[in-house]
């Protein structure tokens, strides 16, 4: 559009955990479409206020910049969406939230765009492997112009959710993981640079028990003992008292505490890709890591130890080649991916295809951009009609009522938080955290009694 060669492309993008920002962050910068006259992006992002909104030292580890950045809760949100009308109108919106969260806020939109043709193109979609409600999940996000698929496997299974329940399903659009990439695997250290470097890369709510996580730190630490030459690292995603997209209560780092490490065992926090440019053996129950590993062919290894099973969400890599235990891993064994797997999972292709993987997204959003007469109004699969027990519910955890309207009493203020709010609010927030991690495991421990 002759629009986008003469301004920046102006993106917004609303997350509600550190590691949903990332993801957001970058997939505006993947997606935007690239115009002859210019390729600037201006990046608003927006946090949701909540039991995870990142802290400073989340966003800055993130290492992903916006234009700007403040904190919102979906009342206000939809203030500003529906107040940014000619020059400070967006052109595309990425919400990159828990399916509930994007229900809610489709439903929103489509009440405070209701009169508007030139609205922003909407997106939304997951931040890294779907290996669980995938039906619940997918019908929450429909709705939005586009819902990205971050494999050629996920495209196919999402569509075919959407046309069984009937369902447009022209909004899967087939891209991969914002955030693969960095240096190819060159093998193992040869010399005295580095040490060989094992990983495991540690999950809030996986295992979500306390023998599980201290049997896997265990094992760990035992791994060190076997090869004092080698680095062993437990690479950690939040600090006690943080949130990320799930809630973790039994924390490694107090687990460790109780434990005996070696000299060559250690605790590391920051971004992946860093940690990744280091290591030698990336191992994990299920974590989206392992895709960052194999993008760049390092030794993956997903665990068996706990079993192959759909609450753990290893068993999305069946087939992989992956799969292995700590005893194997002991002894040697270096798991080798299966292409074919690899491939359909949108990660480690060759030829440079990952350059081009956001191709389609981008056509779809400048055709969307480009409709004559404009964008047509927001319809989610999810009614009043459709599911007139589960909808009311969804939207009033955000205080909307089912017509998307705000709820009398919503939280929406019309200025900054004063210092005494601010203060009570990271209190609550503190508190809300420390009956997470200290108080729900001692009442469960006692009701085992």
């Amino acid at each position: 559009m002759p629009a986008s060669a003469t301004k920046a492309l102006r993106v917004a993008v609303l997350a509600d955990s550190d590691t949903r920002w990332k993801w957001g962050a970058l997939t505006a910068s993947r997606i935007a479409p690239e115009s002859p006259g210019s390729t600037d992006v201006h990046l608003d992002g927006y946090l949701l206020r909540g039991r995870a909104t990142p802290t400073p030292r989340q966003l800055r580890e993130v290492g992903v910049t916006a234009d700007t950045l403040r904190e919102v809760t979906a009342v206000e949100f939809l203030r500003a969406m529906g107040d940014a009308t000619g020059e400070e109108s967006y052109d595309v919106l990425v919400l990159a939230l828990v399916g509930g969260g994007v229900q809610a806020m489709l439903h929103g939109l489509g009440r405070v765009w209701q009169d508007r043709a030139d609205r922003p193109v909407v997106v939304t979609g997951y931040v890294g492997v779907v290996y669980e409600k995938l039906a619940d999940g997918l019908l929450l996000r429909h709705g939005a112009d586009v819902v990205l698929a971050n494999s050629r496997q996920d495209a196919e299974r999402f569509r075919g959710v959407y046309e069984g329940v009937g369902a447009d399903a022209s909004a899967v659009t087939e891209v991969a993981l914002p955030f693969l990439g960095g240096a190819a695997y060159t093998g193992e250290p040869d010399g005295d640079d580095r040490p060989y470097t094992v990983v495991f890369a540690a999950q809030p709510s996986v295992p979500d028990n306390r023998g599980d996580r201290v049997y896997l730190l265990e094992r760990l630490i035992r791994h060190a003992r076997r090869h004092p030459e080698r680095e062993v690292v437990l690479k950690l995603r939040s600090k006690p008292g943080e949130h990320t997209t799930h809630i973790e209560e039994l924390p490694y780092q107090k687990l460790v505490q109780r434990a005996d490490p070696p000299p060559n065992f250690r605790l590391v926090y920051g971004h992946m890709g860093e940690v990744l440019d280091r290591t030698d053996l990336l191992v994990t129950i299920s974590s989206t890591a392992a895709l960052e590993s194999l993008h760049r062919r390092i030794p993956t290894a997903v665990l068996t130890d706990l079993g192959v099973r759909e609450a753990l969400g290893n068993h999305h890599f069946v087939g992989s080649g992956c799969l292995a235990s700590w005893d194997q891993l002991d002894e040697g064994h270096r798991p080798v991916p299966d292409a074919e797997w690899v491939a359909r999972q949108g990660v480690a292709a060759e030829g440079g295809a990952y350059e081009t993987a956001f191709d389609q997204a981008r056509d779809r959003i400048a055709a969307l951009r480009g409709r004559p007469g404009g964008l047509p109004p927001i319809a989610p699969y999810y009614t009043t009609v459709t599911a007139p027990r589960y909808l009311p519910g969804i939207l009033a955890r955000h205080h909307l009522a089912p017509d998307g309207t705000p709820l009398p009493g919503a939280p929406a203020a019309d200025k900054a938080p004063g210092p005494v709010r601010q203060v009570v609010r990271r209190a609550a927030r503190g508190a809300y955290r420390h009956g997470v991690q200290r108080v729900a495991p001692v009442i469960r421990r006692m009701g085992e009694l």
